[in-house]
């Protein structure tokens, strides 16, 4: 797969072993003429499910995409996520600006191969759990600070 640097969005990729020999010698010309501009990598191969697109069930290419919050002291991982699927058949471009759609996803319980429960439920009005981390020591933090990363 080849990716411009600067697009984003799923705007630009080549999914090579899915583009034809036209393609593939025009984006190795571009490569050639400018190669930091570019990114390659392996195709990834995604997971399919059942999805209902057009009155129909067929598989579709989907990603999870989960929620770490980082408070600067602790870091924990929302039980859900956002799952992005690719709407269009057989495409690996999951992302919504090339025709993708997207769904929460929730996690509802866990459990181990003993049936013990691995993640518990977190109360209603309750923070989650934090669970340990290897995030950077940030020093003392005013009790207002907050910060997104």
């Amino acid at each position: 797969m080849f990716k411009p640097v600067d697009g984003s969005g799923g705007k630009g990729i080549v999914i090579g072993p899915a583009a034809s020999e036209a393609t593939l010698s025009d984006i190795r010309v571009k490569v050639l003429e400018d190669p930091r501009r570019w990114i390659a990598q392996e195709p990834v191969a995604l997971s399919t499910a059942l999805t209902y697109v057009d009155g129909q069930m067929g598989a579709r290419h989907l990603d999870l995409r989960p929620f770490a919050v980082n408070d600067g002291r602790d870091v924990w991982v929302v039980p859900g996520g956002l799952t992005r699927v690719a709407l269009p058949a057989r495409s690996l471009i999951v992302n919504s600006s090339q025709g993708g759609g997207s769904k929460d996803t929730w996690v509802l319980a866990a459990t181990d191969a003993r049936g013990s429960e691995v993640s518990p439920s977190v109360p209603a009005g309750t923070a989650p759990r934090p669970m340990h981390s290897s995030a950077p020591v940030l020093g003392p933090l005013p009790e207002q600070d907050s910060q997104q990363q």
